[in-house]
């Protein structure tokens, strides 16, 4: 596949949550093969220093990865103290595990959402200040087809999600007179590693065929939409979702 430079993305400093594996890794590969500087969060610490080994060689700016648990918000903060102003935050780290109506209890409640939506909120809450030094910035929030959709097993993951899009808008309208961006991407389907491990070959013939175009997406390809809205060519975009799925939904 030939992909997109943009050379307003050179030099930018980034940090991408939940780079070590899956999306993630595709992200932070897209961003280093544009020359961006990389920081990357996670708590996979074999998976993310391969990335760093296998990403540096012939980097412009080699990425940096930071062990950090996004459900420990001191943590958090002292992360990005510690990284600095920045241009682009992509909110991307999740956890997708099944539970039923009957599985939750108000605990479970306090760690899916802190899993999935918490630390994007005070995320952009600790980087938006330095963005708006830089003259403005880019956050692109991670949301999700599933609760579009509708999917079983996954009540607290699609309300964190749907909770996302609609604090994408809030936070557009907020930040938009320090020209921070503020999206939100909505993947369908994308091949990695974990989904192999909830979907069977015949689960992912029936994605394909409900889809309008017929490939399975891989990270590769949602990355290719990141760093569009990352880019000075999205630079009117802003409080909208946009869509990877292939034509599922």
């Amino acid at each position: 596949m030939s992909s997109a430079i943009y050379p307003s993305l050179k030099g930018k400093r980034v940090v991408i949550t939940g780079g070590g594996s899956g999306i993630g890794a595709g992200l932070v590969a897209g961003f280093v093969r544009q020359g961006a500087e990389v920081i990357f969060l996670d708590i996979v610490d074999a998976d993310s220093t391969a990335l760093v080994e296998q990403l540096s060689a012939g980097a412009a700016i080699a990425p940096v990865y930071k062990r950090c648990d996004l459900m420990d918000l001191d943590a958090l903060k002292a992360v990005l103290a510690e990284v600095g102003d920045v241009d682009v935050l992509v909110n991307n780290a999740g956890n997708d595990d099944r539970h039923t109506l009957a599985d939750i209890t108000p605990a479970y409640w306090d760690n899916r959402i802190g899993v999935n939506l918490r630390h994007m909120l005070f995320a952009a809450q600790a980087l938006a200040p330095g963005m708006a030094k830089r003259g403005g910035g880019a956050i692109i929030n991670f949301g999700s087809i599933s609760w579009h959709l509708g999917l079983e097993d996954l009540v607290l993951y699609e309300t964190a999600k749907a909770g996302i899009e609609g604090m994408t808008r809030a936070l557009a309208r907020e930040l938009g007179p320090d020209d921070i961006r503020v999206t939100c991407v909505v993947p369908g389907n994308v091949k990695t590693k974990r989904q192999e491990k909830w979907y069977t070959p015949e689960g992912e013939a029936e994605i394909v065929k409900a889809q309008c175009l017929k490939g399975r997406i891989v990270p590769e390809n949602v990355a290719s939409l990141v760093l569009f809205l990352a880019s000075d060519d999205a630079a009117l975009c802003t409080g909208h979702e946009y869509w990877i799925d292939a034509g599922w939904r």
